[in-house]
């Protein structure tokens, strides 16, 4: 009888429960916007974390709230970005594509400080190892392949040279394997330019001539002859200033080094090859 008793009390109190439970969910439930999962849903979900956020379910949240624009997520189609516009009842602003662009071409062209490295194959590792990594060019893209992982778009891989190159068809400007390259070499840059600069090398003429066979010495003849003062040298390295860069192709012309390349010209982000 006793646990006749107590099955019937268990019962009771956890009617009682489940009642102040159902009306504490009814009294206390937050609603969310339905738009939210119509977002998310189109959104590509492979928070690569191009937008800046968390994920896509954080940038879909930040669309709702108004912190980003529709077109915020770099990976997405057209006609998606164009249906989260109509969800929110916006028009989508145009935004440059942009892609990203490793500034090395070194490879083999580059000296070593050993003959061969043996570690991990990841550049990070490669990085502990003789301080700044086996390169003698202490800016040098390792080949590593530590970008290749970060990749989820298939947008990179290590070319025959032994250096990163971006696919920029692929490539979404997520900017996750400039995230993981210890080098830092990897940088955002307008799809739509021809005249590439693939160096990052901030020794002075002498040391970085003796590093890398290709790399820039900062002879400043590019910047001397650029009519619209595009390129200027920078702490012994071109830099492309892609707002003034007009693309007449002069300072692909007074290279001395052959570093400074049209891409539509040769098909590839790569130097002209000089004995």
């Amino acid at each position: 009888m006793n646990i006749l008793y107590a099955v019937l009390i268990l019962t009771v109190l956890g009617g009682v429960f489940g009642l102040v439970l159902s009306i504490a969910s009814k009294v206390f439930e937050v609603k969310s916007d339905p738009r939210l999962a119509e977002i998310l849903d189109s959104l590509p979900g492979a928070n690569c974390g191009g937008c800046g956020y968390a994920g896509c379910a954080g940038c879909a949240a930040a669309i709702l709230e108004g912190k980003a624009p529709v077109n915020a997520c770099p990976s997405n189609t057209g006609e998606k970005t164009a249906r989260i516009a109509a969800i929110m009842g916006v028009e989508v602003k145009p935004v440059e594509r942009r892609v990203a662009f490793v500034r090395c071409a070194g490879g083999d062209r580059a000296g070593h400080k050993f003959d061969k490295y043996v570690g991990l194959t990841d550049c990070v590792a490669a990085m502990k190892v003789a301080g700044d990594g086996p390169l003698d060019c202490a800016f040098g893209c390792l080949g590593l392949g530590s970008c290749v992982k970060a990749c989820k778009f298939d947008a990179i891989h290590i070319n025959s040279r032994g250096v990163a190159e971006v696919d920029r068809e692929k490539c979404v400007c997520c900017m996750q394997c400039a995230a993981v390259c210890p080098k830092k070499v990897i940088v955002s840059m307008p799809y739509n330019v021809d005249i590439v600069l693939p160096c990052a090398n901030k020794e002075k003429g002498v040391q970085a001539k003796a590093h890398c066979a290709i790399s820039c010495i900062g002879c400043k003849l590019c910047e001397r002859n650029c009519p619209s003062g595009a390129i200027t040298v920078s702490k012994n390295v071109a830099v492309i200033d892609y707002d003034k860069c007009t693309s007449c192709g002069i300072c692909v012309e007074k290279c001395p080094r052959k570093l400074i390349v049209n891409i539509h010209d040769t098909g590839k982000v790569a130097p002209v090859v000089v004995a």
